[in-house]
């Protein structure tokens, strides 16, 4: 399983908003997107640095959802192909084009 649909999975148990890989064509109201932003292997074990958006109808609701987002994500490691999940950085990243609200975590994950 890729590295994105694995946290989709995981993510998808723990959310009471869908998580997809690929933004909507008609959105809902909240909703998590995951993406992988680049990666590396190195002896059969791999670096991926996966961003996980969090959109809402307000600022605010985007924020609170990073929140449990970022919750969620520190129990990644209790998977058995995850050996690292650190928390890179996380900040409003509001889409100019969309105009739709969203808060961006970004990870650093170690995985088999």
């Amino acid at each position: 399983m890729i590295i994105e649909q694995l946290i989709q999975t995981y993510l998808s148990k723990l959310l009471d908003v869908p998580v997809v890989l690929e933004r909507p064509e008609k959105p809902p109201a909240q909703y998590v997107l995951i993406e992988k932003l680049g990666g590396g292997e190195d002896n059969h074990i791999f670096r991926a640095t996966i961003a996980v958006q969090s959109y809402a109808k307000s600022l605010f609701e985007a924020s609170v959802l990073n929140e449990i987002v970022k919750q969620a994500m520190n129990g990644l490691v209790l998977l058995d192909e995850i050996c690292r999940s650190k928390l890179n950085s996380d900040y409003n990243h509001t889409d100019p084009t969309s105009k739709q609200y969203r808060y961006q975590a970004v990870y650093d994950i170690t995985h088999y």
